[in-house]
């Protein structure tokens, strides 16, 4: 390119010294040196865009038309005039680039899912940098690259370790099968044995009562083991995430719309104090809901239990007497990540109870299959994030959910106009 560019300077400077011949060729080859670039250009994977100072097209790649939700042909935004951002579909997208453009922000990054026709899923990366053409700002030149791969293998990752604790989850799956069955082999054996009398005896088999018994502890054990091989593969089966870019906050206050009268007919107060940060998680919105309902009942359960037990809830935390508990969701941005406070001031819970509570089966609920915090941990993961209890005996329980958020802002070097590249 160096060498194509002194010969370029040289040949504009001798243009009037050279026959048409040669200028002929000349342009001949610079015509051929121009569809060269543009093919090695399409041929890239990455979406490349100019746009002048105002945000208008000035150039597109191949790659650019089949990232990008756009609303209309790439030849129609070039001559319609209007920014670049007013053709993208995608409202998170057309957002960012609107930012950028009326606060005049380059060297930034943002990242987006985007949902296709088909309802699958693609995440992508934006970047801007400064366009500079004879040492002034003239445009910007943006990056549109698809991300998705990367995030599919993240996910392939995160279901591979999962399988690393299916040992002790079929271990425990074997003891508990292990039960039932001595219990139908016993009796199965005590039928035989009374068959056998009775066959070298008198003939006459035992009354009714006496064999249907048996035969009932049978059914009933062989229902045990039914539902134990059906909680099983529940625990064991992998989540299927949809995961896309949302806002948390947006969703838990839909959720939380939802289920509050249900709260309140059982009196208990729902408050929300969400952060002000408008940002954007990797997570499955159906999923999330999930993990929101089985701890919102945990919730309900727990401060039932409390106030049939006669214990008083603290006054300091309900703004009414004729609430009977809270239940209280709070979010908070900090270091790139997202946090999530739910809390109750229910019945509590033991120190045993909380060292066991996301494990499969372990459960203090009479008709509890101890199944739904193992859930709401699975589906944590999946969403790359983590989830901590705390709790106490008579005084409630806080479940902390951290959501990682995703890097938006690339730390690149400024131009420099004077010097090239400068420090931050």
């Amino acid at each position: 390119m160096q060498r194509t560019s002194v010969f370029n300077k040289t040949v504009s400077q001798r243009l009037d010294k050279l026959s048409s011949a040669q200028i002929q060729r000349v342009f001949s080859n610079l015509a051929a040196e121009h569809d060269l670039l543009l093919s090695i250009i399409d041929s890239v994977p990455t979406g490349i865009v100019i746009v002048d100072k105002n945000f208008r097209l000035l150039f597109a790649n191949k790659g650019f038309k089949r990232r990008l939700p756009i609303s209309t042909r790439i030849e129609e935004i070039r001559d319609g005039g209007k920014r670049l951002y007013e053709y993208i579909a995608d409202f998170e997208i057309k957002s960012f680039l609107r930012n950028c453009h009326e606060n005049n922000l380059s060297n930034v990054s943002g990242e987006f899912s985007v949902r296709s026709g088909d309802d699958t899923v693609r995440f992508m990366t934006i970047s801007l940098s400064p366009l500079v053409s004879a040492e002034k700002l003239s445009g910007s030149v943006i990056l549109v690259r698809d991300i998705t791969e990367k995030r599919n293998q993240e996910i392939l990752l995160r279901q591979m370790e999962n399988l690393s604790s299916l040992t002790n989850l079929a271990a425990g799956v074997a003891h508990e099968i292990k039960n039932p069955l001595g219990a139908i082999s016993i009796h199965i054996q005590l039928l035989q044995k009374a068959v056998r009398a009775a066959r070298q005896g008198d003939g006459v088999l035992p009354d009714e009562k006496f064999v249907e018994k048996y035969l009932d502890v049978v059914n009933e054990e062989i229902d045990n083991l039914n539902e134990i091989v059906v909680n099983f593969l529940f625990a064991v089966r992998p989540v299927k995430a949809n995961l896309e870019l949302a806002n948390p906050n947006a969703l838990l206050e839909k959720i939380l719309e939802f289920f509050t009268p249900e709260f309140e007919g059982k009196k208990i107060q729902v408050k929300t104090e969400f952060c002000e940060n408008e940002v954007r998680v990797l997570l499955d919105p159906k999923l999330f809901r999930e993990v929101v309902v089985n701890i919102a009942q945990n919730s309900i359960a727990a401060i039932e239990e409390k106030a049939n037990s006669g214990i008083v809830c603290d006054e300091k935390n309900s703004d009414s007497k004729e609430f009977c508990g809270v239940f209280a969701v709070r979010t908070a941005t900090k270091n790139d990540k997202f946090f999530i406070l739910i809390n109750d001031d229910g019945i509590g819970m033991s120190q045993k109870t909380l060292e066991h509570i996301f494990e499969p089966y372990y459960t203090t609920k009479a008709s509890g299959t101890g199944l739904g915090m193992t859930t709401v941990y699975k589906i944590i993961k999946e969403f790359s994030g983590d989830i901590r209890v705390k709790s106490h005996e008579g005084e409630g329980t806080a479940f902390i959910i951290t959501l990682p958020i995703p890097q938006t802002q690339t730390r690149l070097l400024p131009y420099n106009a004077s010097g090239g590249e400068g420090k931050k």
